[in-house]
């Protein structure tokens, strides 16, 4: 009962939100025909934090690695900010074994960050680049597009190995 509750507060927030159209469309279902789609289409994205999955773009032999801790900041990390992970798929024969807890840098997050020029800069995907502990990259090629915060950030490493800079 208490979903069914909290289910309705949201429609009509969403319905305030939404305008007219969609006002007419929340207001014809029922919480009970709500979907998996409907509540899918309502994730907002946030920080990368704690038991996040994260796609490794790296040569270092981890396919996807699992936030173990952000170092910085309380909510969790963004771009450019280093966590601490635990690897949850490797290919065989890399640098790195599944199980292994290693450094990582955030360098693509679904979560939109704005630049100083008032764009916004946001990717499908969260991904990291796997480093050791004096900070530089332990694969030698970074696969698909980085964005330029890093530069503020001090991995200039990761910029150079770099495909794309976005």
């Amino acid at each position: 009962m208490a979903a069914s509750g909290s289910s309705k507060l949201f429609r009509v927030g969403r319905s305030i939100l939404g305008g007219l159209s969609s006002n007419a469309l929340w207001a014809s279902r029922s919480s009970s025909q709500l979907t998996n789609v409907d509540i899918l289409s309502q994730q907002t994205r946030t920080f990368i934090q704690m038991r996040t999955t994260l796609k490794v773009v790296d040569n270092s032999g981890a396919k996807k690695v699992m936030c173990i801790q952000a170092l910085k900041g309380r909510k969790g990390a963004r771009l450019g900010d280093i966590i601490v992970a635990s690897v949850k798929e490797a290919h065989a024969g890399g640098k790195v074994k599944k199980g292994d807890v290693c450094h990582a840098v955030v360098v693509r997050a679904a979560m939109p960050r704005g630049r100083s020029d008032g764009s916004e800069i946001k990717f499908d995907d969260n991904a990291v680049v796997l480093i050791n502990k004096q900070g530089e990259p332990i694969g030698t090629r970074v696969l698909g597009p980085v964005p330029h915060e890093l530069r503020k950030k001090k991995h200039l490493k990761i910029l150079s190995l770099a495909e794309k800079v976005a």
